[in-house]
């Protein structure tokens, strides 16, 4: 089947699958943002069950494969009497790897801010949450702009889980499964999911460009 046939048949298919991947990028990343900020104030935080908690939190889900988690959250949950709907069990997968990594680009950019800046804080009385919120949680998402556009993407591609379980509506990983399944949709098929998935990355890439110039700190 080729590219015209595609688009004629499955052309409105394909729209509401990129819209699908959108939505689960736009709610995971921001379920992964904010508990990533968290989970980054918990690492340096003065209370250490608090630190150990958060950098466990870091390990296990930076190093576990999303497949496997969806496994865990669809198959294995069940069992504890705990059945979640397909789209909460694949945008809890795709919100707790990627908030392991943003809390990783927080922790990056809080490299950057200068220790007399805190001496500083310190110095004028600021509680430690205070400091937080006021000079290094600002600096650190300024410095990290480049690093969070490139976990959006991730994030956007992680988002193909979802073709790992019948979730309707589809996503563009899930939708070439469905025409190579009901129709001949070959590899064009593939391309044209590739395509889109492309060109959102390079629209996503194009504003993060434009935020960090905007927001970088000079030093």
């Amino acid at each position: 089947m080729g590219l015209t046939d595609l688009l004629s048949k499955y052309g409105s298919q394909y729209f509401q699958a990129l819209l699908t991947t959108w939505r689960l990028t736009a709610v995971s990343f921001a379920g992964a943002f904010l508990i990533g900020i968290l989970i980054t104030v918990a690492r340096v935080s003065p209370i250490r069950p608090l630190r150990i908690f958060g950098d466990i939190y870091v390990q296990i889900f930076r190093n576990i494969p999303g497949a496997a988690l969806l496994i865990l959250l669809v198959y294995a949950l069940p069992y504890l009497q705990i059945v979640l709907p397909y789209d909460v069990c694949v945008t809890t997968a795709t919100v707790l790897i990627p908030s392991a990594f943003c809390s990783e680009h927080l922790m990056s950019g809080m490299n950057t801010i200068s220790p007399g800046q805190i001496e500083a804080a310190r110095a004028l009385g600021l509680t430690f949450l205070q400091m937080i919120r006021r000079i290094i949680i600002p600096q650190a998402l300024r410095s990290s702009v480049l690093p969070m556009t490139n976990l959006l993407v991730a994030t956007m591609l992680t988002t193909s889980l979802a073709s790992q379980v019948p979730m309707r509506p589809r996503d563009l990983t899930g939708i070439v499964s469905y025409i190579n399944t009901h129709d001949t949709g070959g590899v064009m098929a593939f391309v044209i999911s590739a395509a889109l998935y492309c060109l959102t990355a390079l629209v996503i890439g194009k504003i993060g460009s434009l935020v960090d110039r905007k927001v970088r700190i000079l030093r």
